[in-house]
């Protein structure tokens, strides 16, 4: 009787463990992402003009095409909200940078 009850304890504690979530993008993140859809629809829009021998569609639209999909929308994604950089103590930092390479 003693085992079902110290059970039922045990399992009842697990649910009333509440993890914080946080969500990892920030308003920053989404100004970014934004700025690289912005650049997508320009250049999906001076691409779609019928001009063969243009500029704009063939030099200045795949540019913005591949700025949006490769360096912004990346960027974007990746970056790290400036509060969890200050966060991270030097100590840590410097411990993770050392080598385990033995010199003698």
């Amino acid at each position: 009787m003693q085992t079902k009850a110290k059970s039922k304890k045990h399992q009842s504690s697990k649910f009333t463990k509440k993890k914080e979530f946080s969500f990892p993008l920030e308003r920053e993140n989404f100004m970014i992402i934004g700025l690289g859809v912005l650049l997508l629809v320009i250049g999906y829009i001076l691409m779609s003009q019928n001009s063969v021998d243009g500029f704009l569609p063939t030099v200045i639209a795949p540019i913005l095409l591949v700025a949006g999909y490769c360096v912004v929308i990346p960027y974007g994604i990746l970056k790290k909200p400036k509060s969890e950089i200050a966060e991270t103590p030097a100590e840590e930092v410097s411990e993770t940078a050392s080598s385990n390479v033995k010199t003698s």
